[in-house]
């Protein structure tokens, strides 16, 4: 039996520290421990793969949290089954100690274990909706406070209606005229556009 471990992060910009020392603490072998920097909208992840492509009947893969095994409702119940009953191997989550599939496989731990993880799952998967919902009521509120998002843009040259007129009679072409504005050929053409429509 070969013990590994799962970790998993939303963005590069997060820290899995916490969830290596819990398995750790479980004798995890560092080199047996997968980590993945990617949301957990779906198990389309590299590490994840490279994890469950090792799992042979009578390993144990130790998780932190089943939200660090993703947030996807329907996908955690499917990898549990394939985990646990095409692989044969048992799964450990360190948070919730009743899903801990080498213990109470009898019936009624097996119902018990079944419960609690699709509980667990439809609230992984529903604070997942409900953080995209937060963020699309903070950017909401903050676009009605005049809040703009994305680069700012570049302001034009100052002589850009002779550059303009310059252009129109033919002196130089479109890609020389957005490099000496200093913006490519298609916001070139937008910039036009939007001044075009102020003359």
């Amino acid at each position: 039996m070969k013990i590994y471990g799962y970790a998993r992060v939303s963005g590069k910009d997060q820290r899995e520290d916490r969830q290596l020392l819990a398995l750790g603490g479980q004798r995890v072998p560092k080199r047996n421990i997968y980590v993945d920097k990617r949301s957990g909208k779906d198990f389309d992840r590299p590490a994840w793969r490279a994890l469950t492509e090792r799992l042979r009947p009578g390993d144990l893969l130790v998780v932190k949290s089943i939200d660090r095994l993703g947030r996807n409702y329907a996908e955690i119940i499917e990898w549990w089954r394939r985990i646990t009953k095409e692989l044969g191997a048992d799964i450990l989550i360190l948070d919730m100690p009743i899903l801990d599939t080498r213990q109470g496989k009898d019936l009624i731990g097996t119902l018990i274990a079944d419960i609690v993880l699709g509980l667990l799952s439809y609230v992984a998967q529903t604070e997942r909706e409900f953080i995209h919902q937060r963020q699309a009521e903070g950017i909401a509120a903050a676009r009605a406070r005049g809040v703009r998002f994305g680069r700012r843009e570049k302001p034009l040259p100052e002589d850009f209606d002779d550059l303009r007129r310059r252009w129109r009679a033919g002196e130089f072409t479109a890609e020389e005229m957005a490099a000496r504005c200093g913006i490519c050929r298609a916001t070139l053409f937008k910039r036009l556009k939007i001044y075009q429509a102020t003359l």
